[in-house]
């Protein structure tokens, strides 16, 4: 037996047989529980990207700086 809980600020959407198609979340009642969701998404995308350890990452971002005198917000590949 299903058990049906209804959360406030949840809305479900459903096609002609009743079947859930999609879900409105109210931002106001769950922003943080959706940002969190949304990052780890966005995190579960990237992990095939080339990355670098923390320490490489600023040391690249310290010598960069001080040589042009600013630090780059583009999307450089690091390595």
């Amino acid at each position: 037996m299903y058990k049906i809980i209804l959360m406030k600020g949840v809305n479900y959407i459903t096609d002609e047989q009743g079947k859930k198609t999609a879900v409105v979340i109210s931002l106001k009642n769950y922003k943080e529980e959706i940002e969190d969701f949304l990052d780890g998404l966005e995190a579960q995308s990237r992990v095939r990207e080339p990355s670098i350890d923390f320490e490489r990452a600023i040391t690249k971002i310290i010598k960069n700086k001080s040589t042009t005198g600013k630090v780059s917000a583009k999307n450089k590949k690091i390595g």
